[in-house]
């Protein structure tokens, strides 16, 4: 158990800002008030301002390892060079699970959605060494094994073309019973490791393994996460195979819930974002990734105003390349201005922290227990060096933070009341040595375009209309 006390710490409170102290005892917050008497460790808050943690709530950590590689491919395309890419190595999960974490604590994230690709025949292992590495370095992490039960070729639609499909190597009920296996080895959220059932996304999956998936939630008390309307081929999709929207057929299936957060949701229609109100779910927006694959601009505005939670996200580090959240923030805030002229429902920066924050906790069903500097929460704060160039001159903190171009500018982090980042450096890791391994074992290389997408491509083109 942690007990500190920060001094003369920036807050904001809702007419501006105060600089106050914050105790912390037993890992949670137990006062907010000027001039406390110091319990546990002093900390010098002095021209630091100090936020509630955000939660990076989409990523596929394992994707570190082709990042500035894959060229400008629409998803469908991507993936198939993705896929094209030999397999990692557990040891490879494992560095990469740490580098993601690493680069999400140093921009504001203390906890982190894994939407975990696994190694083909290696599952448990490559879980394991997730598990690992988040420990290791103790930033709180949400590991979702990304499942599917259907092939690549299934999730582009089929135009009315007669395909052959090459059957998932491993059924649903093998899948299902996996599932359940990694629940019971792995999800243990005091040692700050949550299991999520994740299946990828309706375009790869069967309605048996959505409805086992719900199942386990249900049995488990798990959060759910999945894909959803990434892309105009999904949509296309959906309607091909539904005869409905995707979000309608996740209704139908009972799997939307305010335990469910789905990534992406770009090609939303206004009868969609009601459901996704209704229901409560999360949308989780990842707009450098949909500017990145061409996805598109997801209806976030139009999302909130329908009451909808929208959460942000930097999503996998080769289909946005970095993971980087304060930028992820700020092109997910300004994007939208662009979409909708009447300014009043643009983002503000104190509500795109809002969302990163206390929209994330709300997400993964921890509202009551991080997301926000209120007494009685968990001790997931960050704070931010207010005398670092980048956050300079003085004007306004939170938007200099979420509007501007801060670096280096973490100066420490706390994850459940231990800190793991202290003066602008992770203690918990060592972080020279992971640098050194991930240069050692990797390579500069070009990548030439795959055999699997040149053989996807033709009919790609077709069913979205791009000629030849």
């Amino acid at each position: 158990m942690s007990n500190f006390t920060i001094h003369n710490v920036v807050i904001p409170q809702a007419d501006g800002y105060t600089t106050t102290d914050v105790q912390i005892v037993d890992d949670k917050i137990t006062a907010i008030a000027p001039e406390l008497n110091v319990t546990g460790t002093a900390v010098n808050g002095e021209h630091q301002l100090l936020l509630p943690g955000f939660i990076n709530a989409h990523t596929h950590s394992s994707e570190m390892w082709l990042r500035g590689i894959i060229p400008p491919f629409p998803l469908e395309l991507w993936l198939a060079e993705l896929y094209d890419f030999p397999l990692l190595t557990p040891e490879k999960v494992y560095l990469s699970a740490l580098g993601n974490a690493v680069e999400t604590l140093l921009s504001g994230g203390t906890t982190v959605v894994d939407h975990l690709v696994l190694i083909p025949h290696q599952e448990l292992d490559t879980i394991a060494a997730a598990v690992r590495a988040y420990k290791e370095i103790g930033i709180r992490a949400f590991i979702a094994p990304l499942i599917q039960d259907l092939p690549l070729s299934m999730g582009i639609p089929a135009g009315g073309k007669v395909q052959n499909h090459e059957p998932f190597f491993r059924s649903t009920a093998e899948i299902l019973e996996f599932m359940e296996t990694v629940i019971k080895q792995f999800h243990n959220p005091e040692s700050g490791i949550h299991i999520a059932v994740a299946p990828t996304g309706t375009q790869l999956c069967t309605d048996a393994l959505f409805t086992g998936c719900m199942e386990l939630s249900d049995k488990y008390d798990l959060c759910r996460h999945s894909h959803l309307l990434e892309t105009k081929a999904q949509e296309k999709l959906a309607q091909e195979k539904y005869g409905c929207s995707a979000v309608e057929h996740l209704q139908n299936l009972g799997y939307l819930s305010d335990r469910t957060s789905l990534a992406h949701c770009v090609w939303l229609s206004d009868q969609d974002i009601t459901i996704l109100g209704q229901t409560q779910s999360t949308i989780v927006h990842n707009p450098l990734s949909n500017l990145r694959l061409g996805s598109g601009i997801a209806p976030i505005l139009k999302s909130r105003q329908a009451g909808v939670n929208v959460v942000f996200a930097c999503d996998g580090a080769s289909s946005n390349d970095s993971q980087d959240l304060l930028e992820a923030i700020k092109i997910g805030s300004i994007l939208h201005n662009v979409t909708d002229f009447d300014y009043r429902q643009w983002i503000t920066p104190r509500q795109a922290v809002e969302m990163a924050s206390l929209g994330g906790a709300k997400g993964l069903n921890m509202a009551d227990k991080v997301g926000s500097l209120e007494v009685g929460k968990q001790a997931d704060l960050v704070m931010y060096n207010l005398n670092h160039l980048s956050l300079l001159p003085r004007t306004d903190p939170i938007g200099l933070l979420v509007l501007g171009r801060p670096s280096n500018v973490v100066s420490n982090v706390w994850v459940n009341g231990r800190q793991i980042v202290a003066d602008g450096e992770i203690t918990t890791i060592d972080v020279d040595g992971l640098q050194k391994e991930l240069f050692n074992q990797s390579q500069w290389s070009v990548k030439q375009q795959s055999q699997i997408t040149k053989d996807m491509e033709a009919h790609y083109r077709f069913v979205m209309g791009l000629g030849d």
